[in-house]
């Protein structure tokens, strides 16, 4: 999903949100670096698979998915990383890595690790690794509706 989608589908939902450009950034600490946004409040994307079917994990950048968590709070038989190869089709319009965390959107379950529900506002990359919207937390939770568990360390 471009940059100008994603904004169409929050303007269209009536969601406020601010867009903001920054340096060319690939990892979660130098994005939230150069766009002075604490680690905290920076959502990020992992994707995964739930028993073979492709999902989005999304939590705070300074933490890590806990993936026996997950498979316990979801009860799955299995829970791996998926592998840039297996999800880099998905998203189209996207660079690989900066997809945005709307799974909703793209047929796709998300998980959202309940630490990043204690941010009013959250920020994540917009489909390019130059370019972060950031929304309040309850106009996210809204619209893609993500299942809130602890699955993050």
């Amino acid at each position: 999903m471009p940059v100008k989608k994603l904004k169409e589908f929050l303007d269209s939902h009536k969601v406020k949100f601010v867009a903001m450009i920054h340096s060319t950034a690939y990892t979660s600490q130098e994005i939230a670096a150069a766009s002075h946004i604490p680690g905290k409040e920076l959502a990020k994307t992992v994707i995964l698979k739930i028993n073979g079917k492709m999902a989005m994990a999304v939590l705070p950048a300074s933490y890590k998915v806990d993936i026996d968590l997950l498979k316990k709070h979801t009860a799955a038989k299995k829970v791996e990383l998926a592998t840039e190869d297996e999800f880099k089709d998905l998203f189209p319009g996207c660079e690989l890595g900066a997809m945005p965390p709307f799974g909703n959107l793209y047929d796709m379950e998300v998980y959202v690790a309940e630490k990043l529900k204690e941010n009013k506002e959250i920020a994540f990359n917009a489909g390019s690794h130059s370019e972060l919207i950031k929304v309040s937390y309850k106009d996210f939770e809204r619209l893609v509706k993500p299942k809130v568990l602890k699955f993050s360390r």
